[in-house]
């Protein structure tokens, strides 16, 4: 038996239901992201789990003890929110050790706890500080020391780095990752972000309609997508359409409709890509250290996204001018 097992479970609002017949067995320090777009039930799984919604239907098991029914404080779980949720009349330190004093903890106890806390999420000096003197960045370290500081069991993360901007959110979603693989804690992470769920998981279980469509590796998910909802919505997807001879580019691949990401499409002929298409360069935006084509193909309703590598010896085509592309059938992605 794995380490947290969710088994058929169910949560209806009155005639609505939220989530459906929701699987998951996840192993003992697994980090698991549970992905989807708003309103796709991923939170409201994430607090039946923490024991804030309950169940109308199914199991929670952690280490092997069925926790549905019991309180939040009864589940031995750390929670992280996507709003900080730190209190304001309490210092730092207060709120890393708030929930140990809870516990009735020695305060000698408490105080090397805090500090263990403070100088694992970086922050060592800053214990009498108050919320109100900290960035948002420091704000949601001190929301992770305190969830972290009595020793959960689990640790859930409710899209905690969503009021960020980008670079903080890059760097500290790197910081939880690399202190979640420290401890060896098994952790959700709910996020509607395909990068964030991309780089920082083991595993990805990516929701619809509050159903599990697929549960995979970022690789599994991200080049083999099991279903047209998680193909269109986990990375950019270029959509062919079969000729009437099941063929795309004069290559015979089947009737139906088939996907290749722009990573996929290469600008010329090259070398093993027995699909080519001609095609017009529409757009061109520079990314950086990548380059991202649009272009309109023959056949192809809304055109189709190509991205090269950025060279200061190589400018890249120009809108209006007619390029070659190629890709590999073996690249294709049939849609379901």
């Amino acid at each position: 038996m794995s380490f947290l097992d969710i088994t058929h479970l169910e949560k209806s609002f009155g005639a609505v239901r939220v989530v459906k017949d929701f699987n998951l067995s996840v192993e003992k320090g697994e980090f698991i992201s549970l992905l989807g777009p708003s309103g796709c039930g991923k939170t409201t799984v994430l607090r039946m789990v923490a024991g804030f919604e309950e169940p109308s239907s199914g199991a929670i098991r952690i280490g092997g003890t069925d926790v549905v029914g019991k309180r939040p404080n009864q589940r031995n779980i750390g929670m992280v929110f996507q709003a900080y949720a730190l209190f304001p009349n309490l210092t730092v330190a207060g709120n890393v050790g708030f929930g140990l004093k809870i516990k009735g903890t020695p305060r000698a106890e408490i105080d090397a706890r805090v500090a263990e806390m403070l100088a694992l999420i970086g922050l060592p000096d800053l214990g009498g500080r108050y919320p109100f003197q900290l960035s948002g960045g420091q704000q949601q370290r001190v929301a992770l020391a305190r969830a972290l500081a009595p020793k959960p069991q689990v640790l859930l993360l409710d899209e905690p780095l969503s009021a960020l901007d980008a670079k903080v959110r890059v760097s500290l979603r790197n910081e939880i990752r690399a202190i979640q693989r420290d401890l060896g804690i098994t952790t959700i992470f709910v996020t509607h972000d395909q990068e964030e769920a991309l780089s920082i998981s083991d595993r990805i279980v990516v929701m619809n309609g509050g159903v599990a469509d697929q549960v995979g590796t970022p690789f599994e998910i991200y080049n083999r997508p099991n279903t047209r909802f998680v193909a269109n919505f986990v990375g950019q997807l270029n959509v062919f359409r079969a000729d009437a001879g099941g063929r795309i580019g004069g290559v015979e691949v089947g009737q139906g409709e088939y996907a290749a990401r722009p990573e996929s499409l290469h600008l010329g002929h090259a070398e093993g890509a027995d699909i080519r298409l001609a095609a017009t360069v529409a757009e061109v935006h520079f990314l950086g250290s990548v380059i991202r084509l649009g272009a309109t193909v023959a056949g192809v309703d809304k055109g189709v996204a190509l991205d090269i590598f950025n060279r200061p010896d190589a400018p890249p085509p120009q809108v209006g001018q007619k390029i070659d592309l190629s890709l590999s059938s073996r690249d294709l992605i049939r849609l379901q």
